[in-house]
């Protein structure tokens, strides 16, 4: 069934909301990249150029209670969860007022207080804490529920199987995405795995899975809804594979000249924004003037947040000592 015919239960705020996150993280994500290359950024940019409905949609269908365990793709589950593009960029300079307060750089960064737990490079490593998380949900007795993303190559990891594993057997409130960019790295999918499909290996687990269209907002929202609301009634863990492509390189350093040129070509037509305008368009929703104001509103928004980090202070020295360990003051996730 098209996804027109069953998009009939969100609300159309919902969907232009959806857009807007669209929109915002290119532009943010675009911006970050031009000052990587005008030599302001000292360290690697990452982004999800061509990914960003996994983040928007399946941050969209989560409750304030709930929280994520992201990576380094998933910008747009980091503006939805409150942290503002100033405070992303600051964090890119490492900057006194992003969320680190200048001790990390690029997107790695978390916020405990916005439902964000922080992560490191290592991919993958961040699902056995989201695990850990939700195991804690289920002790407590909470309803709340844990969102949690690698790549495909994070796939092949041992965390991972961990992870999943612990999850299943103690049917916990965690749901895992995996964004099937094709490329772990420079490593295409056909050397990473002798499966067609990521989304079989929920199979040996014992949990279920699906495949949604990566590029598809309303899709990825979707699934994630159904897989959260399981999760919340005490039914277990989901794998969801989004299937997608990775338009820029593993960084932006990284030329991908090890992607096929008609390969990029082919996706270029798939684009998740374009695939949100056609959506919108289709139902009624919107036209060619509301997708001029959001872009004109987005573009301000990230150049007001990039005059904001540029005129936040770089952190002492002394400030290298703070945030070390945890106090008893610190919030719960």
């Amino acid at each position: 069934m098209d996804v027109a015919e069953m998009v009939n239960d969100i609300k159309r705020a919902d969907l232009l909301q959806m857009y807007y996150y669209l929109r915002l993280t290119r532009t943010l994500e675009d911006r970050i990249t031009a000052l990587y290359r005008q030599g302001r950024i000292m360290g690697g940019v990452y982004t999800s150029n061509g990914m960003e409905a996994i983040a928007v949609g399946y941050a969209s269908a989560l409750e304030r209670d709930d929280i994520i365990a992201p990576y380094h793709r998933d910008m747009g589950a980091f503006l939805i969860r409150g942290i503002t593009p100033g405070e992303v960029i600051a964090q890119y300079l490492g900057k006194r007022t992003c969320p680190t307060k200048g001790k990390d750089g690029n997107v790695h960064m978390g916020d405990l207080k916005r439902g964000v737990i922080g992560f490191v490079s290592h991919l993958a490593d961040n699902l056995p804490v989201a695990t850990g998380a939700a195991l804690a949900f289920k002790i407590r007795g909470e309803s709340r529920v844990v969102v949690t993303n690698t790549g495909d190559g994070g796939t092949s990891r041992g965390d991972f199987h961990e992870a999943l594993n612990f999850a299943a057997v103690r049917k916990l409130p965690v749901v895992f995405f995996c964004n099937n960019n094709q490329y772990a790295y420079s490593t295409p999918l056909h050397l990473q795995m002798a499966i067609r499909d990521v989304v079989e290996r929920a199979k040996a687990y014992g949990m279920p899975g699906e495949i949604v269209d990566g590029n598809d907002m309303a899709a990825v929202y979707m699934a994630a809804q159904r897989a959260i609301r399981r999760a919340r009634a005490g039914e277990g863990p989901t794998f969801i594979e989004c299937k997608t492509m990775r338009m820029h390189g593993h960084s932006e350093h990284d030329s991908a000249k090890y992607v096929p040129s008609e390969l990029l070509e082919e996706w270029k037509k798939r684009d998740p924004i374009l695939k949100a305008e056609q959506l919108l368009t289709r139902l009624g929703y919107a036209d060619e003037i509301v997708f001029r104001e959001v872009g004109e509103r987005v573009k301000k928004e990230v150049e007001a947040g990039l005059e904001f980090a540029e005129q936040s202070p770089l952190p002492k020295g002394p400030e290298a000592l703070e945030g070390v360990f945890a106090t008893d003051d610190e919030v719960k996730p």
